[in-house]
C-alpha cells in the first residue's frame, strides 16, 4: 500500500491518501499474467488491423533489473547509480 499526495481546494491543500491499486511491480504482473491464460483463445488484430494472431501467442516480455544503472538529475547535471 502506498501514500499518494491528493491536491485538493485550488491546489492549496494536500492530503495524503492509502493507495491499493496495483498497477505496476510485481503484483501487477501477476494479475496480468492471469488475465493473459483467461482469454488466451481470443484473437488480437494487428499490422493496422490486417492481420490477426491469438493472443496466447504473444510471447510474455521479463524485466530487466537496473542494478548499477546510472540516472541523471537537476537537468542532466548530476547523476547517481542505482543499487536496487
Amino acid at each position: 500500500m502506498a501514500k499518494i499526495k491528493v491536491r485538493s481546494g485550488r491546489g492549496t491543500r494536500i492530503v495524503e491518501v492509502d493507495d491499493s491499486s496495483n498497477w505496476v511491480g510485481s503484483e501487477f504482473k501477476k494479475i496480468q499474467e492471469a488475465k493473459k491464460a483467461e482469454s488466451k483463445d481470443k484473437y488480437v488484430s494487428v499490422g493496422r488491423g490486417t492481420g490477426k494472431i491469438k493472443f496466447s501467442d504473444i510471447p510474455s516480455t521479463e524485466s530487466k533489473s537496473t542494478k548499477g544503472m546510472w540516472v541523471s538529475s537537476g537537468r542532466g547535471t548530476k547523476k547517481r547509480k542505482l543499487d536496487d
